[in-house]
């Protein structure tokens, strides 16, 4: 039985040949590659693209869906459940304000994270580059980079050689 291919992975002992290799690889043209590293390294936010998230447009509909829905249902109760407390007016929709704006701000940020884990495929308990006995290291002191199987005329053998030509400390394949 043939397993699929996730991908190509290299990893790195230092931070400079990691930046080199990820400066190589995507000069090459790669664009579906994976980093793995113990920190947030400066310099490798230009070199890997990243699509832009669309959580920040989730957050945008479900806050004006939210508030809209908390100003028209006091709207609403105002209209079927009138009761004239002091001469006030039946629609003061000054009053609306906090709760309008209390809803608006939950269901916004119950949607954002909600979106956020969706997006993100989490709770993710399995992923292929967490068989490679190689990766326990991420955390500690290793650099990975991994050029996915899903890219545009992906061959084993280019990607292989791209990394390759940074001199990482192994190569291998990698099986999902």
């Amino acid at each position: 039985m043939s397993r699929a291919t996730y991908g190509v992975m290299a990893d790195f002992a230092s931070e400079q040949s990691y930046l080199a290799a990820l400066k190589s690889v995507s000069q090459e043209g790669y664009r579906r590659i994976d980093t793995f590293t113990p920190y947030g390294v400066v310099g490798e936010d230009g070199l890997v693209p990243r699509p832009r998230s669309p959580v920040a447009a989730i957050m945008l509909v479900a806050g004006l869906t939210g508030g809209s829905g908390a100003f028209f249902m006091q709207w609403y109760a105002t209209r079927v459940y009138w009761i004239n407390v002091g001469g006030r007016p039946v629609f003061s929709w000054p009053a609306f304000i906090p709760i309008t704006f209390e809803l608006t701000v939950l269901t916004a940020a119950l949607a954002g994270v909600a979106g956020m884990l969706w997006l993100a495929g989490l709770p993710r308990l399995e992923h292929p580059v967490f068989s490679d006995p190689r990766f326990r290291r991420a955390t500690q002191d290793r650099f990975f980079i991994c050029i996915r199987a899903d890219e545009p005329g992906y061959s084993r053998d280019a990607a292989r050689a791209a990394l390759l030509r940074s001199h990482p400390e192994s190569v291998e394949e990698v099986f999902t």
